[in-house]
C-alpha cells in the first residue's frame, strides 16, 4: 500500500531545502493545488519555467513515485475545496468585523433550521425519549462531542435516565448492551462518522431506538427512527468555528422543552426542586439560570 501523507504540507515545509527550479515547481503547486493535479509534466514545466526533468525531480523529492503519482496525490489534497488554499482561504476573510460576521452566521443557520425542523417530528422524538428506560447520547467530533454532553444536560433535569458517549469502543460496547425500551440520541452534522455509524447499527441491531440529529439524506438518517435534520452552511471564511454547532444547539433545545411539555406537572416540580437546592447552595435572584 502506498504511503500516505498529506501532499501540500510536506511541499511547503521541503521547499526551503529543494534547488532553484524545484522551487518554482513548488511555488505553482501551492499557488493552485488544482490546477498542478490536473496539469500535464510539459504544462507544470512551462508554468514554472523549468525543464520536464526539474518536474520530475520535484516529484521524487516529495517522496512520490513519480509525477504521476504527485498529481494523484495533489488531486486528493484538492477535494478538500480551494477555499483552504492558498489565496482562496486568505480571500475569504475580507469584509466586515469578525464579530458582525459570526453573528450574522449564528442568525442565518437558525432561520434556515427553524424551517427545517418539524414540530409533528419534535413531539414524536420527545415521546420516544420520555418512554424510554435510558437515553443514550453518541456523538463524536467537535462540536457532535459536545451536543451529545449538552443533551445529558437538558434531560437530567426533567428527571430522565441519560448518560452520553463520545469514545468510538466504548460506544460500541454500550450498544451491546440495549434493548427495545431504550433510545440513542445521536449527533452528526454530516451523518457519515464510520464510528457513530457503527454504534447505531449495533444499537439497531438490538432492538434500540435511534432519534438523530444529523443531515437529511445521511447514512445515519437512514439509520434512524425520527431525524431532527441539520444543514451545515459553511462559508469561504475558513477561520471560524462551524456555525452549525447552533443548528444542533437549537435542536435539541427544541426537543428538550417538548420533553417537558409532555409531561408538564412532574418537569415542574422537578425544576422547582433544582432551583430550590441551586439556591440554597448558591444563593442568587429568581431569574438565575436553572443550572445551565
Amino acid at each position: 500500500m502506498a504511503e500516505t501523507f498529506d501532499i501540500v504540507t510536506r511541499v511547503a515545509e521541503r521547499s526551503d531545502a529543494l534547488s532553484q527550479a524545484e522551487r518554482k515547481v513548488a511555488q505553482v503547486v501551492l499557488e493552485d493545488v488544482a490546477g498542478a493535479a490536473a496539469a500535464s509534466i510539459n504544462v507544470l514545466a512551462e508554468r514554472a519555467g523549468v525543464s520536464e526533468a526539474s518536474v520530475t525531480r520535484f516529484a521524487k523529492a516529495m517522496g512520490c513515485r513519480d509525477v504521476r503519482d504527485l498529481k494523484l496525490r495533489l488531486a486528493q489534497a484538492a477535494v478538500v475545496g480551494q477555499r483552504f488554499l492558498g489565496a482562496s482561504a486568505a480571500n475569504g476573510q475580507d469584509g466586515g468585523e469578525t464579530i458582525d460576521r459570526i453573528a450574522d452566521d449564528i442568525q442565518t443557520t437558525l432561520q434556515v433550521h427553524r424551517g427545517l425542523i418539524k414540530p409533528d417530528t419534535v413531539r414524536r422524538a420527545a415521546a420516544r425519549l420520555l418512554s424510554a428506560r435510558m437515553v443514550y447520547a453518541f456523538g463524536m467530533g467537535g462540536g457532535s462531542s459536545l451536543l451529545a454532553d449538552e443533551a445529558r444536560y437538558r434531560l437530567v433535569r426533567l428527571g430522565r435516565p441519560v448518560a452520553s458517549y463520545q469514545d468510538a469502543v466504548l460506544a460500541r460496547m454500550v450498544a451491546g448492551t440495549l434493548g427495545r425500551e431504550d433510545v440513542v440520541l445521536a449527533f452528526s452534522v454530516s451523518g457519515h462518522t464510520p464510528e457513530l455509524l457503527s454504534a447505531c447499527e449495533i444499537a439497531r441491531e438490538y432492538g434500540a431506538q435511534v432519534v438523530a440529529v444529523t443531515a437529511t439524506g445521511s447514512p445515519l438518517a437512514a439509520l434512524a427512527d425520527e431525524v431532527l435534520p441539520i444543514r451545515a452552511l459553511e462559508t469561504d471564511f475558513i477561520f471560524k468555528p462551524s456555525s452549525s454547532r447552533y443548528a444542533m444547539l437549537l435542536a435539541m433545545d427544541v426537543l428538550a422543552t417538548e420533553l417537558a411539555l409532555l409531561a408538564k406537572p412532574q418537569s415542574q416540580a422537578l425544576l422547582r426542586r433544582i432551583k430550590y437546592v441551586l439556591d440554597t447552595h448558591r444563593g442568587g435572584g429568581d431569574r438565575q439560570p436553572l443550572g445551565d
